[in-house]
Parts: structure tokens; sequence; C-alpha cells
């Protein structure tokens, strides 16, 4: 490991917050936020890296797995959950670890990122292989859950990248595709909940996104493979179908809940 500055750790700019007033407390929050966006912008090229791995593999039945602990394990819980109903793919096919299991969604579980074998046993639960992709979350760059879980997985020829926002940290110098997001220190010295969480959530957003994307999920710009699972996401295919199709609202909507999804609904339409 080389020497490296734990950004995460350094002291706020900001001093003396006990004695700001609740506006100046929100507005200082909101300027630090705004540096996020610009922090992210920077690692592109390695998230571009990392989605285009990820398609490659999606092609021959390949899956992403997240693992992470607190924070970050629960972002990346947030993301793979999500794709279902945005995107129609299985539960299967993105998946989520977080260091402690299920209770930790909720509560933290003591000690559980300080095992560092216990990840690769989470990982294999699923059968992960080499058609897979691993990324490892952790805005220290250090704990040691997602560094065992990388460790075994290079082992055994599956494609890596950690996200932190510590560049030059051991997760940067491990994952094959390191996605190192500078956003400085936090406004409230070392809570990484706040920046770094919100940086790892933009670049999450955007991985997932891009590959739903490459891989057909989306047409023009609209989210045609979603799930009808309730009656806003039912209304939102039928507008779909009424633009794509020119059709009223209730032939688009008597199509749509025929064929199940925005997709099959344009495909049966235009044979």
């Amino acid at each position: 490991m080389s020497d490296y500055i734990k950004i995460t750790e350094t002291p706020s700019d900001h001093n003396h917050l006990e004695k700001m007033d609740t506006q100046e407390i929100l507005l200082k929050i909101n300027l630090e936020d705004q540096k996020v966006a610009l922090a992210v912008k920077e690692v592109i090229p390695q998230i571009g890296l990392l989605v285009d791995g990820l398609e490659e593999r999606f092609y021959k039945g390949g899956r992403l797995f997240y693992i992470g602990a607190g924070t970050s394990g629960r972002l990346g819980i947030l993301d793979a959950s999500e794709i279902p109903p945005t995107f129609g793919l299985p539960h299967e096919r993105v998946i989520g670890i977080i260091a402690g299991g299920d209770t930790a969604i909720r509560k933290a579980v003591e000690f559980a990122e300080d095992n560092r074998e216990q990840a690769w046993e989470d990982l294999l639960k699923h059968k992960i292989s080499e058609l897979d992709v691993l990324v490892g979350i952790a805005a220290s760059g250090t704990t040691p859950y997602v560094l065992g879980g990388l460790e075994e997985a290079k082992k055994h020829g599956i494609l890596t990248a950690g996200i932190t926002n510590n560049p030059g940290s051991p997760l940067a110098e491990l994952a094959d595709i390191p996605i190192a997001i500078n956003v400085g220190p936090e406004f409230l010295t070392g809570s990484t909940r706040m920046k770094s969480g919100t940086s790892q959530k933009l670049a999450l957003n955007m991985i997932t996104t891009a590959l739903m994307i490459r891989i057909g999920r989306v047409k023009g710009n609209k989210m045609v493979n979603m799930q009808l699972s309730n009656t806003k996401l039912v209304d939102r295919g039928t507008r779909y179908l009424m633009e794509g199709l020119n059709l009223n609202y209730k032939e688009a909507e008597k199509l749509l809940l025929e064929y199940g999804s925005v997709k099959k609904a344009m495909e049966a339409l235009k044979k």
C-alpha cells in the first residue's frame, strides 16, 4: 500500500458549526454539495471502462455485484433494488450485498466491516463466476470486508472495480478499474454519508443507467421495460404507447396490459 492522504478524514473547511444559524448551516452544506458532480465528472473515463466491461459480460449472462459496508453498502443495495422495476430485469442480474447481512440495511452491525473473509463467503452463496463483475464501494478505500472480497474475486478471474473517495487508497490500488472520486473534506468532518455518499449514488446511477441503455432496455428516452407494479407506472407506460403509436388512452392502456410491457406492446403492434 502506497502512502496517501485520507481525504475523507481531513478537517472540514468550515469551523464552529454549532455557532451557525440554520440558514448558514444549510447554505454551506449546499455549497459543498455543488462540488460533487464536478468531482464525478473527473472519473467518467473510468466509469466508462466499467460500463463497457459490464456490457460485454451481460450479453453472455453475467451479473453485477456490489459489496460495501454502512452507507456504501446500502447505496449498492438501493441501486440494485431499482433495476427490476425500472428496467424489467430479474433481481438476480444486479445484486447488492452489505457487510452484516440484511440486518445492516437498517441498523449498524458492529465490526461486520472488519471481517476480511466474509464478503467472499457471501458472494459464493450467489455462485459468482468470471462472467460476473464485482464493484466494491468504500468511501475510505480501506474497508476490510470490501478489500477481502475484491482480492478473492481477482484470484478467480473476475473483473473488479472500486468506488472510493480516497485516490491512492488500498481499494483504488487493488481494483482493476479504480473509480476514485475526490470530493474533498466533508462539511462535518469524516461524515462520509454526505458528499462521499452523494458521489457514490451519482456514480451508481451512471453505471446502471448507461449499462441498461447499452443492452437495449431503453427505447428513445423511455423506460420501455419497466414493471407495471402500480397505477403510476401503468399510466406512464400507457402514455408512452400513446406517444409512440398514436393511440388514444384507452387503446394504449388495453394494449399495455395485454402485453405486459411497453416494448412488447410496441413490437406486437408493429408486426
